[in-house]
């Protein structure tokens, strides 16, 4: 069942690539254009990296996130996943886990090319990419609950920000604080623990919380 799903889910992505394309070429955009913005002071671009790559990777996963659930509420598709004898967990899984991998995954593998182009040392780009997979994944299933939530709202765009927003600002502080601490000589390891437990939360209870906030959304 998951498997399937996840087929189906990768499929109609490559038939909309547009929608993820698009925060992919956001968070390029505006990470290559800020040194142009700022100067090319090596230090003060070493400052800002970390925490710039974070900001735009979050705003670039609000991006595609408004249309994760719309257009199965829009053509009936969920209506049919209710009917299923397994429920609605395992296409919910699916469908974040492909969300995830077209939209999420290629903003982590780009992040230690955009931490050369702001100077930063070799030796953190590992850890900004493992933070990176981790944060994306978390951004992905929590804000897939605050999609599920406006799934039936024609303009949810906004509300759906102001729902995942604060659950987000964990992630963007611990995130960022992984490559501060490689930098700044201390150990990584905690902060990074930090990510991958809320992360895994996350990826735990989040199919839960999004299955029940699908059925009320459908059911009314």
């Amino acid at each position: 069942m998951f498997r399937t799903q996840l087929q189906r889910e990768l499929l109609l992505s490559m038939r909309a690539v547009q929608d993820f394309a698009n925060p992919l070429i956001f968070f390029t955009m505006v990470t290559c254009l800020l040194p142009l913005a700022v100067g090319s002071e090596t230090v003060l671009l070493q400052q800002l990296a970390t925490g710039v790559i974070w900001v735009m990777a979050l705003l670039a996963s609000l991006l595609s996130l408004d249309q994760l659930f719309r257009s199965d509420y829009d053509d009936g598709s969920l209506d049919q996943f209710l009917l299923l004898p397994q429920g609605l967990f395992w296409p919910v899984l699916a469908k974040i886990i492909a969300h995830w991998l077209v939209s999420g995954l290629p903003l982590a593998l780009l992040s230690p090319l955009l931490a050369m182009m702001f100077g930063l040392a070799s030796s953190v780009y590992g850890f900004l990419l493992v933070s990176l997979i981790l944060g994306t994944l978390y951004f992905s299933f929590v804000g897939a609950v605050g999609a599920a939530l406006t799934v039936c709202l024609r303009k949810g765009g906004m509300l759906l920000s102001l729902i995942i927003m604060p659950l987000y600002v964990p992630v963007l502080i611990f995130g960022s604080a992984v490559v501060t601490q490689q930098l700044g000589g201390f150990s990584a390891m905690g902060p990074l623990g930090v990510v991958a437990a809320l992360t895994a939360f996350a990826v735990a209870f989040s199919p839960l919380v999004i299955a029940a906030a699908l059925r009320v959304g459908v059911e009314g």
